[in-house]
């Protein structure tokens, strides 16, 4: 009988944990290191073969113990202060867990020689005018900083996660249920968006090309466009409440930016982001962005919010 592999996720009992999980469930060992009972109770409920840690990013020693003791093949770095308001009104948590939780899982990596290592990042890392943004992309930076032949780091860079905890859609499907007008930030924010199951695919299409590729990468997708005002109609008939935008936030988000375009190479619908310039026949050929991405038709929207 096969061995199978061991995953542990930081966080795991979180969105990003829980959709990978559920998609590979069968294929690999899983391990989770989350601080949050409630979750972890859940994820034991539902998955019970899934072995908990409760512990924090913040707690280096304890961190690299359950390193030591759990031996991972590969690690999943999904633990991280997420939501943008909350960034911008508590600067210094969002630094502590998203910057120093970072470095703390990278040191209990190389103390435990994992293999592979991938960061969960996000397209506000891209071009980052807002304290999240900033966070992400220091780890971004520390990911491909930190790389070698005997620890590689990785990372994947998504964009919004359609139904992830704390999100609109959750948040409007609770208003739709009141009988109450869903709140849009402004009618011109457009968002690019994916789902919970392809998330945990393009982690694992970066695990798949970690092994055959020597240099770090970032590695997002191509996705599609959202106009956040076409999502709030096919969710309710009521007029929408605008209610502006909250600290941080932009009406148009980027994934690859303009300036990361020599960086980049593409594979189907995959794009890698190196640290070094790439051959321009590989090159993504434009930005790609919420402005400039293919629009979601009405039957995908529907889906989405499923």
């Amino acid at each position: 009988m096969k061995v199978k592999k061991k995953i542990l996720i930081t966080g795991g009992s979180g969105t990003v944990g829980t959709s990978f999980i559920k998609k590979y469930y069968n294929k690999y060992k899983f391990y989770n290191i989350s601080r949050n009972e409630n979750n972890i109770a859940e994820l034991t409920q539902n998955y019970p073969d899934v072995e908990s840690h409760v512990g924090d990013i913040l707690d280096l020693e304890h961190l690299i113990s359950i390193f030591e003791q759990v031996k991972p093949d590969i690690v999943i770095h999904s633990a991280a202060l997420k939501h943008i308001n909350l960034a911008e009104i508590n600067p210094t948590s969002a630094i502590k867990i998203n910057v120093r939780g970072s470095l703390n899982v990278i040191k209990a990596s190389v103390r435990a020689q994992v293999p592979i290592t991938i960061g969960v990042s996000t397209d506000k890392a891209c071009d980052p005018d807002s304290v999240y943004g900033y966070t992400k992309k220091m780890m971004e930076k520390m990911f491909m900083e930190h790389h070698n032949d005997k620890t590689k780091f990785i990372c994947t860079r998504f964009a919004n996660v359609a139904n992830s905890n704390g999100s609109v859609i959750p948040f409007w499907k609770n208003l739709v249920n009141q009988n109450q007008s869903l709140k849009l930030t402004d009618v011109d924010m457009n968002r690019l968006m994916f789902s919970k199951e392809a998330s945990a695919e393009l982690i694992h299409n970066a695990y798949e090309h970690s092994e055959t590729m020597k240099e770090s990468f970032i590695l997002s997708n191509i996705m599609k466009n959202v106009n956040m005002l076409d999502l709030a109609k096919s969710m309710s008939n009521k007029e929408v409440e605008v209610v502006g935008l909250r600290p941080g936030e932009k009406l148009n988000e980027t994934l690859v930016s303009q300036k990361e375009l020599t960086y980049t190479k593409v594979i189907n619908d995959l794009v890698f982001i190196f640290n070094k310039v790439q051959p321009k026949k590989f090159n993504l050929k434009n930005e790609h962005s919420s402005l400039t991405a293919e629009k979601m038709s009405k039957e995908e929207l529907k889906e989405l919010i499923q």
